[in-house]
């Protein structure tokens, strides 16, 4: 299991450490030194490198013939590399992979969640997290390139809850500040009982 200190400093702050945890387990690997390389549905054997250097010469080897990923989120080394020298041994170290891989997956997850409508009812969002992995696997969703796909933005973000998770009492999400702006119509009108003092003038009489 995936350190929870590291994915609290690391991880894209729009993703439950909580999910976190599932995309890596369900698309990732436990080994930050981890390089897998496919050519089409085959996976190449390359050997296991043992520092980030030989991590990185292994990428640098594959790119450009064969779909390389790297790291524990398994992040897709040739993206946006023009030219294999552009690519750095960071790329391994755990941390900024899982910044660079939850950053890129929460995207994914956008795009699929907009697909989907948005939903917020419990029973779907394990579909929607199951064909988001999918999505993150293959790079593609409902033929769109998700990777270099336009980003749907963030203002309908849906921070899937777990099984197990505990929801309040009133069903929202205890960590979604869930108070709505006051607005003109939510004023709240002014007791009458602490009103200032009244003159009555109903006893004056007009005169002639």
């Amino acid at each position: 299991m995936l350190d929870a200190v590291l994915i609290h400093q690391c991880a894209d702050p729009s993703l439950k450490p909580a999910i976190v945890e599932q995309f890596i387990a369900k698309a990732g690997s436990q080994d930050p030194l981890v390089v897998t390389v496919r050519s089409g549905n085959r996976v190449v054997l390359v050997p296991k490198p043992t520092t980030p250097e030989e991590a990185l010469a292994l990428i640098r080897d594959n790119l450009g013939r064969n779909t390389v990923r790297v790291g524990l989120t398994q992040y897709p080394a040739g993206l946006g590399i023009v030219e294999a020298g552009q690519l750095k041994s960071d790329m391994v170290e755990p941390c900024e992979n899982i910044r660079m891989g939850t950053t890129l997956f929460a995207k994914v997850f956008r795009i699929v969640s907009k697909w989907y409508g948005n939903p917020t009812a419990k029973e779907v969002l394990p579909q929607v997290m199951d064909d988001a992995v999918l999505a993150w696997q293959t790079g593609y969703f409902e033929g769109v390139a998700v990777f270099r796909a336009e980003d749907p933005g963030q203002e309908k973000v849906i921070r899937p809850a777990t099984a197990g998770s505990q929801e309040s009492e009133n069903g929202a999400d205890p960590n979604e500040d869930n108070t709505a702006p006051a607005t003109a119509t939510d004023t709240v009108a002014p007791d009458p009982n602490k009103a200032g003092i009244r003159i009555d003038l109903s006893g004056i009489r007009a005169r002639p």
